[in-house]
């Protein structure tokens, strides 16, 4: 069997691998194996095979790495996004606020501990914005 036939089981083997764990970053190293078995194709000795599945696998996982992190700087905690929580930016009505500045507010059918969200806000009753669930409370902003 050939050297490049040997990279192809390779790159195979690591997809199954990406398959049963669900780690993109497993295709990224595909990539570069794949690049070696093409280099093996085109004649390269075993040296610059190896350097290609390593610059190419290399390159790949951390364009990846890259585009995901900038993907998550932008978008909010899972506690304030309403594509994540379904809470979030709902309107419940607070028909008063204790003196400790939170409030018992009925959601949903269930009542719920609520607090202001910014400290800039003053504690009026009256219609809110769930701006954040977190654990059982809810982050109210006026609506």
């Amino acid at each position: 069997m050939s050297i490049a036939a040997w990279w192809w089981l390779a790159t195979g083997a690591v997809i199954v691998g990406e398959l049963l764990t669900g780690s993109v970053y497993l295709l990224m190293v595909a990539l570069g194996l794949g690049a070696a078995a093409i280099a093996a194709h085109a004649g390269f000795g075993i040296g610059a095979q190896m350097a290609a599945a390593a610059v190419i696998g290399s390159a790949a996982t951390t364009v990846w790495h890259l585009r995901v992190r900038r993907r998550q700087k932008g978008a909010p905690h899972a506690e304030a996004n309403a594509d994540v929580n379904i809470d979030v930016g709902q309107t419940v009505t607070v028909a008063e606020w204790k003196s400790d500045g939170s409030a018992e507010v009925r959601y949903r059918g269930a009542a719920w501990q609520a607090k202001l969200a910014g400290a800039a806000q003053t504690a009026q009753p009256g219609s809110f914005r769930i701006a954040q669930v977190t654990g059982s409370v809810l982050l109210l902003e006026a609506a």
